[in-house]
């Protein structure tokens, strides 16, 4: 097992287009981190580069403590799972997943012990006669894991191996990955678009956005504490409710203004950031969980509520889901480190909708007008100008 590296690293294509910027990254030994960001974010990249599929323009690449920015990908001590299982059709699961053993001349003996071994492990042991063709999707990508499996690589790097499964073999398929890696206690570096299953498996979330590292945390710290607008907009389903504010008030009885709504907040303790912004904009964040009906809250101080109409309400059985306009100017999240503040600013009517997530027991209904207490010490505050948060 080995540790990963990154420093500085960065892609610029021939044509001029830079893929990266500065990439920094500690992957311990036995990790499981997760790459995640929008389509062209530079994810994927940022993994080829680490496989040496892709060359690095600048920066340093370590695996196991050695430098291997020259090294060709077959001498990198990786193996790599891709989103299309790369299976050879012509062979059976046992002759694919020992298919790099083969090539690397071991012995039929040692073959054999390791794709069973492997087989076991990912429930492949009734399947090792069949062919891909006869195969579920997710015992293709089964399959695929066990080739990486039995080259007992240093690390393991996987780019989408879920996107190609429907949405339930998705589920399970990530819980298997998340264990079987904790299991074997490889280093794995994993890219996904998906944010939910990012924070369900990694130990650690890098978040990338337009080429830059956004940020590098747990999985919770990532949700509790975004570094900045473009991270608090991107993880959590729904996401985060931001508003183009202001806050008001004195150190002692601040009070955050979100449009016609004014919301008390607790006093601004001594040096604390945010003293430096009363009576300035900045932008406000709400989770939809830290709302919720005063027909069935236990503490719904009249300071701290928002009224407004039930736009569209989904019952989700745990929970329920309620949309709702506010008026108040959405900070829509479209490039977190654009210097032009002004382009998140949402001005069409239609944007400036939010949302809450409710207990089941709440009794809204469609188009019907709710009051919900709001936990205002859970408020995340950033800078306008520089989407960055204040803490």
């Amino acid at each position: 097992m080995a540790g990963l590296t990154l420093e500085n690293i960065n892609k610029i294509y021939p044509n001029g287009f830079q893929a990266t910027y500065d990439i920094s990254l500690d992957v311990e030994d036995g990790e499981f981190l997760v790459l995640v960001g929008p389509s062209g974010c530079g994810k994927s990249t940022a993994l080829r580069m680490i496989a040496g599929l892709e060359d690095i323009s600048s920066g340093k690449l370590t695996i196991g403590g050695r430098v291997v920015n020259d090294v060709e990908p077959k001498d990198r001590d990786i193996a790599m799972v891709f989103q299309n299982y790369a299976l050879y059709p012509h062979m059976t699961v046992a002759d694919n997943i020992g298919f790099a053993l083969k090539l690397a001349r071991l012995p039929k003996t040692e073959i054999s012990e390791r794709v069973n071994k492997a087989a076991a492990i990912l429930d492949l042991t009734d399947q090792l006669d069949r062919k891909p063709g006869q195969l579920s999707g997710g015992q293709r990508q089964r399959v695929a894991m066990g080739r990486a499996i039995v080259r007992q690589p240093s690390a393991f790097l996987m780019d989408e191996p879920l996107s190609n499964l429907d949405a339930k073999l998705r589920v399970a398929m990530r819980a298997e990955i998340a264990a079987l890696q904790h299991d074997l206690g490889v280093t794995t570096v994993y890219v996904t678009h998906d944010q939910v299953e990012a924070m369900t498996m990694g130990d650690r979330v890098a978040v990338l956005n337009k080429g830059y590292l956004m940020q590098v945390d747990t999985p919770q710290d990532l949700y509790d504490r975004p570094d900045n607008v473009f991270v608090a907009g991107f993880i959590g389903s729904p996401s985060m409710n931001l508003v183009a504010g202001r806050l008001e008030g004195t150190p002692e009885a601040p009070v955050a203004v979100l449009g016609a709504e004014r919301i008390s907040i607790d006093p601004l303790a001594e040096g604390s950031a945010l003293r430096e912004h009363l009576n300035t904009d900045l932008v406000i964040g709400l989770r939809p969980e830290d709302l919720e009906d005063v027909v069935i809250a236990v503490d719904a101080p009249a300071d701290r509520q928002i009224t407004a109409t039930a736009r569209l309400v989904e019952s989700l059985g745990s929970e329920i889901i309620v949309h709702f306009p506010m008026d108040a100017p959405q900070y829509i999240v479209e490039d977190a480190i654009d210097d032009d503040a002004e382009k998140g600013l949402g001005k069409d009517e239609e944007t400036d909708v939010y949302v809450a997530r409710l207990s089941p027991r709440s009794p809204v209904r469609n188009g019907a007008e709710i009051t919900m207490a709001v936990d205002s010490s859970r408020f995340h505050y950033f800078d306008l100008a520089t989407g960055n948060a204040i803490r």
